[in-house]
């Protein structure tokens, strides 16, 4: 199971929150720094994340702003009674609770159980077979009806656009150069300069969901190799 991380610059709380956490048998990671904590995060992918958001050098919701932008493991704000537009800003930027100061620590570990069996229950639902859909941050794949949503509305892919983001997301972590692609979308071995077509076509589906080219969220390019979609689906 990965680890719970705990980022509070009251170190008394932080390791009050990490007792009572382990104690039910999480493995807790704690940090008193928010620089050391964000520079954790940028390489490490927790089960959830308590962060307080008042902190010196960084503050919990710039923290949070640029874990949203790759990640979507349930977040806890941590905040005194005084930070209440705060609390509202966090949620607006994507957390999952907060708990305000002073709390009784059995509060917090209730939040926690409550958040990750949701999403345990969540994931169960999303990767039936059944359903035959798969969620991948803000999109959602129907392989039955051959659809793509994101964050709720409609994207119209082409035939050969949904094939190609088909291939990535069933296949998370798996790189596949243009020339592979092409053939599983086409059954043509003989591409020669086609393989060009293939990166028109990511284009293409980056421009219609709304993703970055320069640090995409959903198709990366490794440069030589070719395309691939990050395990975290």
């Amino acid at each position: 199971m990965s680890k719970i991380v705990v980022v509070d610059d009251e170190k008394e709380i932080a390791d009050l929150i990490a007792l009572y956490l382990s104690n039910i048998g999480f493995e807790v990671e704690v940090f008193y720094d928010s620089l050391l904590a964000l520079d954790y995060l940028e390489n490490n992918v927790p089960r959830l994340l308590i962060l307080d958001i008042m902190m010196p050098q960084v503050d919990g919701l710039a923290i949070m702003k640029q874990i949203r932008e790759k990640h979507y493991y349930p977040i806890i704000l941590v905040t005194a009674k005084n930070e209440e537009l705060d609390v509202i800003k966090g949620l607006m930027l994507g957390s999952d609770d907060y708990i305000t100061k002073p709390f009784n620590p059995l509060e917090i570990v209730a939040r926690v159980q409550v958040l990750l069996r949701r999403l345990d229950l969540y994931d169960k639902k999303i990767y039936s077979n059944k359903d035959n859909k798969i969620i991948y941050k803000n999109l959602i794949i129907d392989f039955d009806k051959r659809e793509c949503y994101l964050e709720g509305e409609k994207i119209h892919l082409t035939v050969t656009e949904f094939k190609i983001i088909e291939i990535l997301i069933k296949n998370c972590g798996k790189k596949y150069s243009s020339e592979e692609l092409y053939y599983k979308v086409t059954g043509d071995k003989y591409y020669e300069e086609a393989c060009n077509s293939v990166a028109t076509h990511v284009r293409n589906i980056r421009i219609k969901i709304n993703d970055s080219f320069d640090n995409p969220k959903y198709i990366k390019t490794i440069w030589g190799e070719g395309y691939t979609i990050e395990k975290e689906c």
